[in-house]
Formats: structure tokens, C-alpha cells, sequence
């Protein structure tokens, strides 16, 4: 099912197969709010023997595209490219009428790796000046310190850190909704009224 809805490419990735394991239709799955779908779907990942630390990030990042579908948050672009941002690949994103990219950094344990999402999020506000990223985790204390760090201006990218099974969660996701989701422009390179072309050159 991953594959088709275009969340997995390629055929019998490991973490693929270990969520698909975890339910039968993710789309059956009945929960309050968005944090409580996360932490359902983390606990079933944590009590199988397959959970180990190189898988965990992919699995979370499964789960955050499904809960998308599942709130309605598309369209939802993953490993995305941004024009004029080189280099980077962003984990998860969406296109907005008012803000224009809205990033979402997956991260279940932040250490120094928030240092990079930081990076990542500048680069895209050096091209989108409204856009908005979040860094999304799982681990408290280190959310807590990073917000800290937010505060004092030593992270100034990053316009949030949030952890999927908190309240907080609950409240951006109720945000993002108020935004009209949409496909994002084609970009021209350049633009101009006056364009002088070869066969002009020839003909004037």
C-alpha cells in the first residue's frame, strides 16, 4: 500500500515491510488526535523484535506520512528537492497559497543532528522568506532543549521543535490546517517583456 500511495519507492525495503506488518490498513486505525496515532503506531514498532536504531527513523517518517493522509494534509511531498536550494533533501514538505514551503524535519533523537535541519531550514528561508520548519521528534528533553535554544536566538531557522506525541503536536497540525494546501508554482528562471532572440537578430 506504501508504494502505491508513492510514500515507499521500490520493491521489499525492510522498514516498508516492518510497518506494513505492524497493521493491516493504517487507514483503520482509530485514534483522538494526531499525537495519540503516532504514539499507537511507535508502541506497535517498539514491541516487535525488528525495531533497532537504523530502521527508526524511516518507520517515524512512515508513520508522519500516513497520519498526512490520514488528516488530510496533501499534497505531501517526501525527500523533496527545492529549486534554488542546492543540496539539500528535505524529509517531508508541503506547499501553502500563503506561506509557500512548510518543512517538516524527522528526527527521533535530535543530539546535534538539529544542527543540520537548522542549516537546511536557513537555506530554505534564503528562497521562500515565509516558509515555515519544524523540527519533529520524539525525544522530550532534547525538544526542550533546542526550543531553548530557539528562544535564544542560537537556532534561528527552525521556527519550531515538536515532539509527535505531545499536545503540541495536536495544536500545529490544527495550525496547519487554517493554510490552503496546493501544488506549488512551476518556476521561470527568468522573466522579462523585452526578449531579444536569435531569429530577431536575423530578421530586424
Amino acid at each position: 500500500m506504501l508504494k502505491k500511495l508513492g510514500i515507499v519507492i521500490g520493491d521489499n525495503t525492510k522498514a516498508a515491510n516492518i510497518f506494513a506488518g505492524l497493521c493491516q490498513d493504517f487507514r483503520l486505525i482509530k485514534y483522538k488526535n494526531p499525537s495519540e496515532y503516532v504514539q499507537i503506531y511507535w508502541d506497535l514498532y517498539t514491541k516487535t523484535p525488528d525495531s533497532n536504531n537504523n530502521l527508526n527513523g524511516k518507520i517515524f517518517e512512515y508513520i508522519l506520512a500516513t497520519l498526512c493522509i490520514r488528516e488530510g494534509l496533501l499534497p505531501l511531498y517526501m525527500s523533496a528537492k527545492v529549486a534554488f536550494v542546492p543540496n539539500v533533501v528535505y524529509d517531508l514538505m508541503f506547499y501553502t497559497a500563503e506561506r509557500g514551503p512548510i518543512c517538516w524535519s524527522v528526527k527521533t533523537s535530535l543530539r546535534e543532528r538539529y544542527k543540520q535541519a537548522d542549516l537546511e531550514a536557513i537555506a530554505l528561508k534564503y528562497v521562500h522568506r515565509k516558509a515555515l520548519n519544524y523540527l519533529i521528534t520524539l525525544n522530550v528533553d532534547e525538544a526542550r532543549s533546542v526550543k531553548e535554544k530557539i528562544k535564544t536566538g542560537d537556532v534561528i531557522g527552525l521556527d519550531d521543535v515538536v515532539v509527535a506525541t505531545d499536545s503540541a503536536f495536536d495544536d500545529m497540525i490544527r495550525e496547519l490546517k487554517q493554510f490552503s494546501f496546493t501544488e506549488p508554482p512551476t518556476v521561470r528562471v527568468i522573466e522579462s517583456n523585452q526578449v531579444v532572440t536569435a531569429e530577431q537578430s536575423v530578421t530586424a
